[in-house]
């Protein structure tokens, strides 16, 4: 499913913008209403030491899950040549939600079993701050919606109907559900069997994650998510939990998943990451270390897919895989990621 470029989220998303984000406001319109006039306080900035200036990287860079990922890092690349990194990880997470031709980010996704579209995302800054949505339903952009929770409540993360009565008052329309039509025919067919076995790299997977570190060296993640294919109704996955699917950690760096959610849940894979690279690592070293632990943690590897890549504040980058199949985007190029398992 396409979501028109001007629907009434993209004319209303930009109310909670604040000045210096001028970068997106190129990409996605402007338009621009106080916290207060918003009936909301925004959240207050949690404090952190700058990166030193000797890791500050020479030009911004970009990271993001799966084939999806290009589209995803050139909207990003446009917001980073003057813009922060949290606009740009926003920007480029929502081309995903508006038009994602394998169907696992957006309305347009495929369901859980009951026939519902319910939609997670997660973003979050290098200084702790961050806002996720879980289980919301009819949010074209849930991102954003995100984006909101970290920038206008008190919260982190939520869910379902609070979240969508959240989003309508923030002005986000909330539609009523419902299929694509390539959804439901799938949906259907589906039902006749009921067999509900994810398998490994179907559909060049579920999530858009993203990583970017701006000129000024700020670095910001976010992820955007439909979940598995056919899950339980009220099933949650890594991608809206901080430190499941996407953690930043000044001045250490940020790491994102994606895959099957219960494995990287069970391990706080992108945290274990960043501590790797705490504990001196290298962005590919952790990735690696990482993926081990999940797979220790986790019988039976060869029935599941997770993807790990990660960040330093120099802009040194890593990928890691369980099984083969997995790719990725840096920059405006796609690469396959190595694997413990080809």
């Amino acid at each position: 499913m396409k979501i028109p470029a001007n629907s009434r989220l993209d004319e209303t998303v930009m109310l909670h913008r604040r000045p210096v984000c001028k970068g997106i406001a190129g990409v996605l319109g402007s338009g621009m209403l106080g916290a207060a006039a918003l009936g909301c306080e925004s959240a207050p900035a949690m404090q952190t030491s700058a990166p030193p200036a000797s890791t500050l990287p020479r030009q911004p860079v970009v990271l993001s899950t799966w084939d999806h990922g290009l589209p995803a890092n050139r909207a990003a690349l446009t917001i980073l040549r003057e813009g922060s990194a949290i606009d740009a990880v926003e920007a480029g997470c929502r081309v995903v939600e508006r038009e994602c031709p394998d169907m696992t980010v957006g309305l347009g996704a495929r369901p859980d079993r009951e026939g519902r579209v319910t939609l997670d995302a997660a973003i979050m800054l290098d200084d702790g701050r961050a806002g996720c949505v879980a289980f919301v339903q009819g949010v074209a952009h849930p991102i954003s919606l995100a984006r909101l929770v970290m920038e206008r409540t008190p919260h982190v993360l939520l869910v379902g109907a609070g979240a969508e009565q959240f989003a309508r008052e923030m002005g986000i329309e909330v539609l009523a559900p419902r299929l694509s039509e390539a959804a439901e025919r799938e949906w259907k067919a589906w039902l006749a069997e009921k067999r509900y076995e994810p398998r490994i790299n179907i559909e060049n997977h579920d999530t858009i994650s993203m990583l970017a570190l701006d000129a000024q060296g700020r670095m910001a993640a976010a992820s955007t998510t439909s979940g598995l294919a056919y899950k339980m109704h009220g099933r949650v996955g890594d991608s809206p939990i901080i430190g499941a699917g996407i953690f930043v950690d000044a001045p250490i760096g940020g790491a994102i998943c994606t895959g099957l959610g219960e494995t990287v849940l069970r391990t706080l894979g992108a945290h274990l990451a960043v501590e790797a690279m705490r504990a001196g690592a290298t962005p590919q070293e952790a990735c690696e270390r990482a993926i081990a632990r999940i797979i220790e943690k986790n019988p039976k590897p060869e029935t599941y897919q997770v993807g790990m890549l990660a960040m330093d504040f120099a802009g040194r980058t890593g990928a890691y895989a369980v099984q083969r199949g997995f790719t990725y985007a840096l920059q405006d190029e796609l690469r396959p990621a190595p694997s413990m398992f080809t």
